[in-house]
């Protein structure tokens, strides 16, 4: 009878004790939900935007959230929180910086959550918005890139656009994934190129922490065959990136052999530079370039990366500006490139993307605005032989030629300038035998050029913008190929006659001018050239910048 009603007393209070315990979870949970909602309300509005010192940046996608949560917590599920922090780790990885996405405040806070009460309301609600917040910081990064290029380059048309794209449904769905980290990485641009710049990132950073490499001293060129007492800091300069192995004999007695001529010529090539294997002053400068400032331009073509790798499709046109290169590629696969010439920095080509739907045999050249004001009106006025030394001819504005002796070219402009000068086809027309014609507002397009020396230059940015192609006959029967009435001998035979003649392409082919300073050869190999237009520096200021929404609705 005592144990009954012992046992009786004991369960009345473990009864107690679970209402009691189920009471204080509902007033927690409640007391949470209801500060959870001031909170994103007040990041809504704008009144506060700071958890513990740090700045929410996506003030409409977090509310958002929540507010679809019925403002429940969002990272309860174990584990979830660290998946998150090693992913924002691992983004160094991508040239990006971890303290973008709140690391060491999240790292503080974490630990402090770990250790405060189960009633923390506080801090627990601050550690859930702040681990949203870095979410959607990444994964903006990751989508869009962190850089706003419209800001500096006012031609840009490269924006990637998700369609039916919202902030706070993606940031659910991440939170869904049974592996954070992992589920942000498959979003990342997942192109060989990118790839193989996050390898050559990864290979740079330990040359650095293993050292770097010293500058080789100036001197005269070193050739192949000569000793100088230069030549260890050239072998351990090369062994320091890979270039020449370690164990290498090359160059080990001070004299310039074969060995490490041959390893001087493959650094050239990864350079852009004639691959001669003579160290004159171009191939010095590369050499001494620090390894700091190559790490720096390999986080900033993963930056370009991130801009344009994500939807790239199967065939395209693409011309590295910076590179000096056209590429033609069919199922991701690069199945031609050859050498282009682009413009001089004062008359950069333009970064954009079209479509290429049509090209012109034999087509005659009008000289466009900027030519004539700057060069072909300035050299007529001071030479009245220039326009029959270019081959120009003087046509009124329906069409009908003009005698140029009867223009008084001492008082015209180029903005009050009633004529059209135009060049009529041949092998001398600037234009060459073909052009290849894409709409954009640039006047810019592909073409042949008689100047084909320039082809042979390490550094060729010698025209007013467009893009001169060394074999312009070999791109229009890619571009041909399949289409009734268009072989390669008839292509030719359309050239050889001599008349000016337009072929639309069934199959318009996208077409980018992009510029890169940094990417990976067939081998995984990382090139590097030089910034031609000066555009690196205006990206990695970008990177170096605080962390920014540039997308309207984030």
């Amino acid at each position: 009878m005592q144990t009954t009603s012992m046992l009786r007393r004991l369960l009345v209070a473990s009864t107690v004790s679970l209402i009691l315990t189920s009471a204080a979870g509902r007033e927690t949970d409640a007391a949470l939900r209801e500060l959870l909602r001031e909170r994103t309300e007040a990041i809504r509005t704008g009144t506060r935007t700071e958890v513990q010192g740090e700045t929410i940046a996506a003030t409409k996608a977090v509310p958002a959230l929540y507010e679809r949560r019925r403002f429940e917590l969002a990272w309860t599920a174990p584990g979830k929180p660290e998946q998150l922090l090693r992913a924002i780790r691992d983004a160094e990885a991508d040239g990006l910086d971890p303290s973008d996405y709140h690391l060491a405040a999240l790292e503080k806070l974490r630990d402090r959550v770990d250790h405060a009460s189960a009633d923390s309301v506080g801090l627990r609600v601050d550690y859930d918005l702040l681990l949203t917040d870095a979410l959607a910081r990444l994964g903006y990064h990751i989508l869009f890139g962190k850089v706003d290029p419209e800001r500096f380059d006012p031609n840009w048309n490269f924006a990637r656009v998700i369609p039916d794209f919202d902030p706070a449904d993606a940031l659910a769905n991440m939170l869904e994934a049974p592996d954070l980290d992992e589920a942000l990485e498959r979003e990342k641009p997942q192109h060989r190129l990118y790839v193989g710049l996050k390898s050559g990132l990864a290979k740079y950073r330990a040359i650095l922490d293993a050292g770097g490499w010293k500058p080789v001293p100036a001197g005269p060129k070193i050739i192949k065959g000569e000793a100088s007492s230069r030549v260890p800091a050239l072998r351990a300069r090369l062994v320091a990136t890979g270039d020449l192995a370690s164990d290498s004999p090359a160059g080990l007695g001070g004299t310039y052999d074969d060995g490490l001529a041959a390893a001087v010529a493959a650094f050239q090539v990864s350079h852009g530079l004639d691959a001669d294997g003579v160290v004159g002053p171009r191939t010095l400068e590369e050499l001494n370039v620090p390894v700091e400032a190559r790490i720096a331009q390999i986080r900033v073509n993963l930056e370009r990366g991130r801009w344009l790798l994500h939807d790239i499709g199967d065939e395209f046109v693409v011309v590295n500006i910076a590179g000096f290169r056209l590429y033609y590629l069919r199922g991701g696969n690069v199945v031609w490139r050859t050498r282009v010439q682009v413009g001089k920095p004062y008359r950069a080509t333009p970064v954009f993307r079209s479509r290429l739907t049509y090209l012109v045999f034999n087509p005659t050249w009008t000289v466009p605005p900027g030519i004539l004001r700057n060069d072909i009106l300035p050299a007529q006025k001071r030479d009245r032989s220039t326009l029959a030394k270019k081959g120009l001819e003087v046509l009124d504005l329906k069409g009908n030629r003009v005698p140029e002796e009867s223009i008084d070219w001492d008082h015209v402009s180029a903005s009050r300038f009633p004529y059209l000068l135009r060049q009529p086809p041949g092998a001398n027309n600037a234009l060459g035998r073909i052009k290849f014609m894409f709409p954009n507002d640039h006047a810019v397009y592909l073409h042949d050029t008689p100047s084909k020396d320039l082809f042979q230059k390490e550094d060729r940015a010698f025209s007013s913008g467009c893009i001169r192609v060394e074999d312009p006959l070999h791109l229009a029967a890619l571009l041909l190929e399949g289409q009734t009435g268009w072989s390669r001998a008839e292509i030719d035979r359309a050239i050889a006659s001599g008349t000016t003649r337009s072929v639309t392409l069934t199959r318009p082919i996208p077409v980018w001018l992009s510029y890169w300073t940094a990417w990976v050869d067939a081998d995984g190999r990382v090139e590097f050239r030089r910034d031609l237009y000066g555009r690196d520096v205006q990206v990695l200021n970008g990177l170096e910048a605080p962390f920014r929404i540039r997308k309207r609705g984030v």
